[in-house]
């Protein structure tokens, strides 16, 4: 579970995100989003494995809904 949580603190509050099917399958074609971070949950899950809250952005950078995702850390990509 260390290795989980070096993955973790990688990620910071401010963050934004692309949230694919690489992260998981539930985000394949028109569900993948784009997510600013607002925490990352420090709990130990599943090998590489995070929960994230955030707010989904539309395209111009807008907040539209937060929400909370588990999600495959090496399956998402930084955007800023």
């Amino acid at each position: 579970m260390i290795n989980n949580y070096f993955l973790v603190m990688m990620l910071r509050a401010g963050d934004v995100v692309h949230v694919g099917p690489e992260a998981s399958v539930q985000f394949s074609g028109d569900r993948a989003l784009t997510l600013r971070i607002i925490r990352v949950d420090p709990r130990a899950t599943y090998d590489g494995w995070i929960w994230l809250e955030g707010y989904v952005l539309d395209p111009t950078g807008s907040a539209l809904q937060r929400r909370r995702i588990f999600v495959r850390r090496d399956g998402l990509r930084h955007l800023r």
